[in-house]
């Protein structure tokens, strides 16, 4: 009897320490996190677009996160299938795959499957502005001040009176670009930011109309020489004396052979966006051959919903799978004892 309540103890304490780990994992990676400082990670890298940034970790491995927004359209929503039972994620699956099957064919094709993806571009930028907005919306009007921003961004209340403000060189010069971007954004002059405004704000990358700021904002940051271009020891910048020779071959064949369209040694116009505003339409590409490649069982080039939802972790994710198999080992465990 007091071997049975012994391991009735040793199974009840593995069960609450590998749940205590699961929702410590779940508090960890709940949402999306958020920069306040909404552009400041353009001076450190030179790129805008943090969708291209999510894709891959640092190692160069493609994140399984990554391919669940890129489907469900919503950081909340990819973290809510990570806790579902399979045969859930598969029932919601299979309703999402009858809305991208714009054929009605039964078949997910590559065009289908990249505008489905286009779309859920769309609205993590959406979702995700809408958060920050929320987080900097102190009246809660739905809509944001300048003075609002600043408060929520930079801690300040204004930002004329340098003094006060106590902000090294580098950040003040952020907040005078952000409010260049704010004027940009704010289309009808009226000194606040409205959901659309805020959203343009927020992911100007995404708005053709913004995109003339981003690259007048990129030369006034990169070309020292003032020549209307960017060399390529403009285009390491401060980074390159912390690169080794190796490093350094690797960025400048990228910059050789993925920017440097024209081959005249220096990135101008369109090349330059090519660079610092990575294409949403090229990281769906990659996307899907990620996707056909890793579902697509019998090579036919088409997708068939039975193929998606057998491969639907890589698609929606369903972390519950793991804690059945951690259930199953204690079963084991307690056979063995």
């Amino acid at each position: 009897m007091k071997d049975a309540n012994l391991l009735s103890c040793v199974i009840l304490c593995i069960i609450l320490i590998y749940t205590s780990f699961t929702c410590l994992a779940a508090v960890v990676h709940t949402g999306h996190s958020h920069d306040h400082n909404l552009h400041k990670e353009r001076e450190i890298d030179g790129a805008y677009a943090p969708r291209d940034r999510d894709h891959f970790d640092n190692s160069g491995e493609h994140k399984s996160d990554f391919d669940h927004e890129a489907i469900l359209g919503s950081y909340k929503e990819a973290e809510e299938y990570d806790h579902l039972p399979p045969e859930e994620a598969k029932r919601r699956l299979a309703i999402l795959l009858t809305k991208m099957d714009t054929s009605k064919d039964g078949y997910i094709d590559r065009k289908e499957l990249k505008a489905w993806i286009i779309r859920s571009f769309k609205m993590l930028s959406e979702e995700e502005a809408n958060e920050r907005l929320e987080d900097a919306d102190d009246n809660n009007d739905g809509k944001i001040t300048w003075a609002e921003y600043l408060s929520d961004t930079y801690g300040v209340e204004n930002d004329s009176d340098e003094e006060s403000l106590k902000f090294s060189e580098e950040n003040l010069h952020l907040i005078s670009e952000d409010k260049e971007m704010w004027d940009a954004a704010d289309k009808n002059k009226d000194g606040v930011l409205e959901s659309e405004e805020w959203i343009a704000f927020s992911n100007p990358e995404e708005h053709p109309d913004m995109i003339p700021l981003i690259l007048a904002q990129t030369l006034k940051n990169k070309d020292k020489d003032k020549d209307g271009s960017i060399s390529f020891q403009e285009f390491v910048g401060d980074r390159g004396s912390d690169l080794d020779k190796e490093a350094l071959l690797v960025e400048k064949d990228k910059f050789d052979r993925e920017y440097d369209k024209d081959k005249d040694g220096k990135l101008t116009g369109s090349e330059i966006l090519s660079w610092i505003v990575p294409s949403n339409d090229e990281i769906a590409d990659e996307e899907v051959i990620h996707l056909f490649a890793h579902s697509d069982d019998d090579h036919d080039d088409l997708l068939s919903f039975e193929e998606v939802l057998d491969h639907h972790e890589t698609f929606v994710g369903s972390e519950v799978t793991d804690y059945g198999d951690h259930l199953h080992n204690i079963h084991h465990f307690s056979d063995e004892l």
